[in-house]
């Protein structure tokens, strides 16, 4: 038997067989991560965006969408929904603070940096934003929009990439 001490992350794009799977990492993320910072209302109306998966597909693809696995079990994704824009940014509860998080963020600056984009930002949810904060993130502006019959809230943010990052 061999015992791991850290946990065998891969990163990799998205393809059309993860929508089922990235949709309920989305709804399990959103009920379950964000509960300290958003009502079970709120939490429900969010949730329900991956209710319709033909369009939450659409989304993912039409986005450059990152995909993390671990062990081969899909686990997390991002999308880079423009040049500057970080659109979908989840990982299952059960991966959360795992590092899986990191590597996806991380791949998404990285490959900004190397297109040249002088910028990424963000609209971090509340629970979000300590996350962009560690990663020089600033806030620049509270948001907040309707999702069905209820309002919720989040911050826009913005971190500059040094021209230093870009050129490498």
């Amino acid at each position: 038997m061999t015992a791991r001490a850290h946990p065998l992350f891969a990163l990799r794009p998205y393809l059309p067989q993860d929508a089922p799977f990235l949709a309920e990492i989305f709804r399990a993320s959103v009920e379950e991560l964000t509960e300290d910072d958003y009502s079970l209302e709120q939490r429900e109306a969010w949730a329900s965006a991956a209710e319709d998966l033909d369009a939450f597909a659409k989304r993912l693809a039409k986005h450059l969408t990152l995909v993390a696995t671990l062990e081969g079990s899909v686990i997390g994704f991002i999308s880079l929904d423009s040049a500057t824009e970080i659109g979908l940014f989840y990982v299952h509860p059960a991966a959360a603070g795992q590092g899986a998080g990191a590597m996806l963020y991380d791949a998404v600056e990285r490959l900004s940096a190397a297109r040249g984009t002088a910028h990424l930002s963000v609209d971090a949810s509340d629970n979000a934003l300590d996350f962009f904060k560690s990663r020089g993130f600033a806030a620049q502006q509270r948001n907040s929009m309707a999702v069905g019959d209820e309002w919720i809230s989040n911050t826009t943010m913005k971190k500059t990439l040094a021209a230093k990052e870009r050129a490498q």
